[in-house]
């Protein structure tokens, strides 16, 4: 009796549901009658999504190499869509505001903890084979990880170091992207000419990115964060969630591919050219770019170090182990 009872009551909100949206609960009834049981590999499309490895070349190792960047593209698509939450967020809710942080960085945390994969996990010989089959396709191409820049700080913050105190005030969102640190990784020093990877890029994405960095104007997430009350900003809790999301992103994500690019690309009579024909070893150290989000939670001296310790580390292993 109980359970008819329940029925019946699930039954009068779903009517009073349908009826504010002019809509007929009988003929949805009628739909969820016919309706087929839900499985999980339709839930998640799981054949299509299986079906999406294409290996341009016969190396088993391409398929990895294939998987996990569809699976970081997966991840960087879980950090917009918390980043999304938090820039759209009106509440000022402080709680809100450190757990959405917190799940960026599980989100980094996997991510870099993952890297092993491509750096352990593919053998040497294969890649250096298989990887002419992709060009000019390189990593540098992956718009989503500059979405999640735009979100995180003002695009003043992501001009490349050397531009920055040339910049006037009341530069426009053009401008400054035009200087844009990634850039630089992408084009020749010497005659100024861009890659092909750099050309096709931008011919793709550049108008959706500047229109991002104008709807974020002024509520990336570093906004946000500024626009809190004293108190709130001083919350230890947030700090710390935002200095971690800073080392993530700006720090320990690009020692990871540094990682992988020495083991890939170099060798003792000289490195090998990244696919595309980026710079890595210009454009990968933290240290060169001093790529920060809230620079304003750090003292002069860590600015002027940001990333350097470990930086050296990765360029100079033996002797930071005093060899």
């Amino acid at each position: 009796m109980e359970d008819k009872e329940k029925i019946k009551s699930q039954i009068s909100k779903l009517e009073e549901k349908y009826k504010d949206s002019g809509q007929d609960l009988s003929s949805y009834l009628d739909g969820l009658l016919h309706q087929r049981y839900l499985t999980y590999w339709d839930y998640i499309h799981l054949d299509t999504l299986l079906s999406l490895q294409v290996p341009r070349t016969h190396f088993p190792d391409e398929e990895i190499f294939i998987m996990y960047h569809q699976i970081t593209e997966l991840y960087f698509k879980l950090i917009l869509h918390e980043q999304k939450q938090l820039v759209d967020d009106k509440s000022g809710n402080l709680d809100f505001f450190i757990e959405k942080v917190r799940r960026v960085n599980s989100y980094y945390k996997v991510l870099i903890s993952s890297f092993s994969v491509m750096i352990k996990g593919m053998e040497r010989e294969q890649f250096l084979q298989y990887r002419m089959a992709l060009l000019p396709a390189s990593g540098f191409q992956s718009a989503q990880f500059r979405m999640i820049e735009l979100y995180a700080t003002p695009l003043e913050n992501l001009v490349h170091v050397s531009d920055r105190e040339q910049l006037s005030p009341g530069v426009s969102i053009e401008d400054l992207y035009e200087h844009i640190y990634w850039k630089k990784g992408a084009t020749d020093l010497a005659t100024g000419e861009k890659t092909l990877t750099l050309k096709q890029f931008e011919y793709r994405y550049t108008p959706r990115l500047i229109r991002i960095a104008k709807q974020v104007e002024n509520s990336t997430i570093y906004h946000k964060y500024l626009s809190l009350p004293k108190k709130q900003r001083e919350d230890q809790a947030l700090i710390d969630a935002l200095k971690m999301l800073d080392m993530n992103a700006n720090i320990n994500w690009q020692l990871m591919h540094m990682g992988s690019a020495h083991r890939y690309l170099r060798k003792e009579t000289g490195d090998i050219e990244a696919t595309g024909g980026t710079n890595w070893k210009e454009y990968l150290p933290p240290s060169f770019q001093k790529i920060v989000f809230f620079p304003v939670l750090y003292t002069e001296q860590e600015l002027n170090n940001w990333g350097k310790q470990w930086v050296d580390h990765m360029l100079n292993p033996d002797k930071s182990r005093g060899e």
